[in-house]
């Protein structure tokens, strides 16, 4: 926990910036009936049953500090869609950058071998050099702000603190 804590009051740096990932399974719902059209002052009426369509994996990178935010839809989650995205991030959305900061779940697929899986030895190396990955506790999930798209930096500020006299207070005794 201390290590996310430390890495969330790191002062901005636009030149190495903090991201968080978060990647989600989705159920794709369908309506089953028609939905009634709305009517002036009236909010639209629909039915509580729905169709199953499928599930998807979402991936949402977060750059709080930028106020920057990526958001994909994959039709599966298998370490090499995680290699993908980790490649779009790392190539098109930070082209120049030496070094990006990471915190993401610790999951099974969430690793460089995951690249090696999907890239060559030395594209992974390329990608895995400008990488420095930090992994919330595995009960401290709620840690990742991509988890809470809407979570206000300010607030979060303040989370932080208040964890850090938490922790301070409760190893005390």
């Amino acid at each position: 926990m201390e290590d996310i804590l430390d890495v969330y009051e790191m002062p901005y740096d636009p030149r190495c910036p903090v991201l968080c990932m978060d990647e989600k399974p989705y159920q794709l719902l369908g309506e089953t009936k028609e939905p009634l059209p709305m009517r002036p002052g009236d909010t639209q009426k629909t039915d509580s049953e729905y169709a199953r369509k499928g599930t998807c994996s979402i991936f949402v990178f977060t750059e709080p500090l930028a106020g920057w935010r990526h958001v994909t839809a994959r039709k599966q989650r298998q370490a090499t869609d995680w290699a993908e995205e980790i490649r779009y991030l790392l190539d098109e959305c930070y082209p120049g950058y030496e070094k990006v900061i990471l915190v993401m779940d610790n999951l099974n697929i969430h690793a460089e071998a995951s690249l090696y899986k999907r890239y060559k030895p030395e594209e992974t190396r390329r990608l895995a050099k400008r990488l420095e990955i930090h992994h919330p506790p595995v009960h401290g999930r709620w840690l990742n702000i991509a988890d809470y798209p809407d979570l206000e930096l300010p607030y979060h500020r303040i989370l932080v603190r208040h964890t850090r006299k938490s922790f301070y207070l409760n190893n005390q005794r």
